[in-house]
């Protein structure tokens, strides 16, 4: 007897904020103590790539989950089986006349879930993989379902990881963190899409592909009940500095932008410290990188580049298209290829430059000078020489939320 097994492949950004979310005013729910705004990447380079099958032949083994090739157990897991349910609840309460009319599963609770999900990129290495994760889940989910991407659908994702809900979106995107008790207004949106700035990119300079010592979920709890610094940033200072950010992204200002995320990134990992016992993630190479970005401000005299750090070790440094290039000669003068056969400088299709080292990308950008930068910061950057071992460099930029790869439609044989 044969059974109807419907599918989806989709693909998820990650996202990096750039005013922090730090701390959890309700666990269960990932509701934050302060709202904030991330840039979605482009998935050319980063992303997680997610297959769902539904069918009422997978319902005697329940919901299943596999990450990077490894079996995750679904029940004993209070973020999937959260949104496993939340999903099948908005998939019931929302009216037929609101959904896609190419739904593939009709009703919910008459299938089970089998989903296989894998990043192109280093997981709970301060990256957000979980926030590209849990949103590629949702999406793929509510596409099954014929939900569209609604605040209530950001509300799903946001159960799963809390970064995730901003992951549905693409360009710059807000997640307020609400007030209510239930948490329906903690909610992500869209603030403006790719396409308003697409001259905005990232160097994502990869110091380590280890997972982190403290996680985030624990780490924010450790801080919400030790740090004083931590409660004064929710109540004082992020409000202001979101309407900031926000004008500045929209305006298309560089500087105050840069200077907002590397002010915010600076505060975040404040509050770690401030935190008892503290909490160290970032290491000795992110402590260069920042050093040297601003040693590269300073030397062309204007800020070119921004440096910002989620929980983990790995930078993301934006800088416009028209400076990329000359930023990127710089940091590699200061920070050399790591041994890793993967070390190199990637960049996504159409960036204008993929290449297979950083030693023959050191090479060809410096083979002539580096083009509008003083010998002077070239040669100090020759002086700090070796300030620390990267994997990897990752050349991207702005980029569109979660996309459709295929449907399909087969028979499952018991």
């Amino acid at each position: 007897m044969g059974e109807t097994v419907v599918g989806l492949t989709c693909t998820s950004p990650t996202n990096i904020a750039v005013v922090k979310y730090w701390g959890k005013r309700d666990i269960k729910l990932n509701l934050p103590i302060n709202s904030s705004v991330s840039v979605t990447l482009d998935q050319s380079d980063l992303k997680t790539i997610t297959t769902v099958t539904a069918s009422r032949a997978f319902t005697d083994k329940g919901d299943r989950l596999w990450l990077n090739g490894q079996e995750e157990d679904v029940p004993s897991n209070s973020r999937l089986v959260a949104v496993f349910r939340e999903i099948r609840r908005l998939a019931r309460e929302t009216p037929a006349s609101e959904k896609d009319d190419s739904a593939l599963v009709k009703d919910p609770d008459q299938v089970a879930f089998w989903v296989k999900s894998r990043n192109t990129f280093p997981t709970a290495a301060g990256l957000a993989s979980s926030a590209s994760g849990y949103a590629c889940l949702v999406f793929a989910l509510s596409r099954l379902l014929g939900l569209k991407t609604t605040p209530e659908v950001t509300a799903v994702a946001r159960q799963g990881s809390g970064s995730a809900c901003r992951s549905l979106f693409g360009g710059f995107v807000r997640w307020s963190m609400g007030e209510k008790v239930d948490g329906t207004d903690s909610i992500a949106s869209q603030v403006a899409p790719a396409e308003h700035w697409p001259e905005m990119e990232a160097l994502i300079m990869v110091a380590s592909r280890a997972k982190k010592h403290t996680s985030s979920t624990s780490g924010m709890m450790t801080s919400v009940a030790t740090s004083p610094l931590l409660a004064y940033r929710a109540a004082n200072v992020v409000p202001e500095r979101m309407s900031q950010m926000e004008a500045a992204y929209l305006a298309k200002d560089f500087p105050k932008f840069a200077e907002l995320t590397m002010r915010d990134s600076n505060q975040f990992h404040a509050t770690c410290m401030d935190t008892y016992p503290p909490i160290f993630y970032m290491n000795d190479v992110s402590r260069a990188v920042t050093n040297v970005v601003h040693a590269i401000n300073v030397g062309y005299e204007k800020v070119v580049a921004a440096y910002t750090f989620d929980a983990g070790p790995n930078a993301v440094i934006y800088v416009l298209k028209e400076n990329a290039m000359n930023v990127l000669a710089l940091l590699l003068l200061a920070f050399p290829a790591g041994e890793s056969e993967s070390s190199g400088v990637v960049g996504g299709e159409g960036s204008g430059y993929v290449l297979s080292s950083q030693l023959e990308a050191t090479q060809a950008l410096l083979e002539n000078g580096i083009p509008d930068v003083h010998p002077d910061l070239v040669q100090q950057m020759r002086d700090i020489g070796d300030a620390g071992r990267l994997l990897q460099v990752i050349h991207t930029r702005v980029g569109p939320g979660p996309q459709v790869v295929e449907a399909e439609t087969e028979t499952f044989w018991k």
